[in-house]
């Protein structure tokens, strides 16, 4: 079947238990999302977990495994995401997408999280112009990092960092959305699941299945973003620089534009190996944190034109007291 008829979002007006679906906001090779009012008409984003690889909607609008060879990896990955879902609405912080219920309804469970007016950090990219002024950087990474802090110490990965995971609301304030812990339990246990994860922000070790996950896998994310919101492509993805690493290191390519603190920090939370990486969000936090660091250094060119001119004017003047 094809994806879209494995994965029929729920009509409009739909009733979901106490919401009333809205319309589809987004969907994924792991889940649909939703926005939803209650009975206050307060709005929610509700995510419901169908994975295309191995569910589909039937005309009751109940999730089905088609073929029982996938009921394990869909139960499986139904547990973890109703773990996640769990351990979510234990969190109260305000770079952390707030779950505020979770309940079993159509054969699957959805997770009821807080609907947020703002925009994503990828699209604030590209209204940027593809940078971001370092302050900005620090100052919006440093508070992400207080909430993702708060996530790890609960046992609980995000495992998808990315600019498109990344929120910015109205007022500023960063949040961290759709987080892939099930969606990774699912990749690295059934090959149906072997490419869900995002190239170029998810780490080595995601792509190898007896290679363990932990805090050092969004550290990874976190240098990727910090790379791309510098003005950098999309870094090339993890597997291919284990063979033939290309990437350009932030110090070469944008040691212009900002500080040896901060681009160091991106190369260290970009290295391949999880033991050359920041031990702990914490340690990157603080880093972020510094409120004294050097200046930008200035490109060769510009400097020797510089120089040029400052030699030239001395020559000149030179000249003038002979004369």
């Amino acid at each position: 079947m094809t994806q879209s008829s494995k994965q029929t979002a729920l009509p409009p007006g739909y009733r979901l238990a106490e919401y009333t679906i809205v319309r589809q906001l987004s969907v994924g090779g792991f889940s649909v999302v939703y926005l939803a009012l209650d009975d206050a008409d307060r709005k929610f984003a509700i995510k419901e977990y169908l994975p295309r690889n191995l569910a589909e909607r039937n005309q009751e609008d109940g999730v089905t495994v088609p073929h029982e060879m996938d009921r394990d990896a869909f139960n499986l990955g139904l547990k973890c995401f109703f773990e996640e879902g769990r351990v979510l609405s234990g969190i109260s912080h305000p770079t952390v997408v707030r779950v505020s219920n979770f309940f079993r309804a159509n054969q699957t469970v959805y997770m009821v999280m807080e609907y947020a007016d703002g925009r994503s950090l990828g699209r604030e990219l590209e209204l940027a112009g593809g940078r971001m002024e370092e302050r900005l950087i620090r100052k919006w990474f440093a508070a992400l990092l207080s909430g993702l802090r708060e996530v790890h110490s609960q046992r609980l990965l995000h495992l998808d960092i990315k600019p498109a995971n990344i929120y910015l609301r109205r007022s500023g304030v960063p949040l961290l959305l759709d987080f892939g812990a099930a969606r990774q339990t699912l990749s690295r246990r059934d090959k149906h699941f072997a490419a869900m994860y995002t190239p170029g922000f998810a780490a080595p070790e995601q792509y190898e299945r007896d290679q363990p996950l932990g805090p050092w896998t969004d550290i990874y994310g976190i240098g990727a973003c910090l790379y791309v919101c510098m003005g950098g492509a999309t870094p090339q993805n993890a597997k291919a620089r284990s063979e033939s690493d290309a990437l350009v290191p932030a110090a070469k390519a944008f040691g212009h534009l900002y500080s040896r603190e901060l681009l160091a920090l991106c190369d260290r939370c970009l290295a391949l190996s999880p033991d050359d990486r920041p031990a702990t969000v914490l340690e990157v936090q603080k880093c972020l944190q510094q409120t004294e660091y050097s200046k930008p250094e200035k490109p060769a060119a510009e400097g020797n034109r510089l120089m040029g001119w400052i030699r030239g004017l001395a020559g000149g003047r030179r000249r003038e007291g002979t004369e």
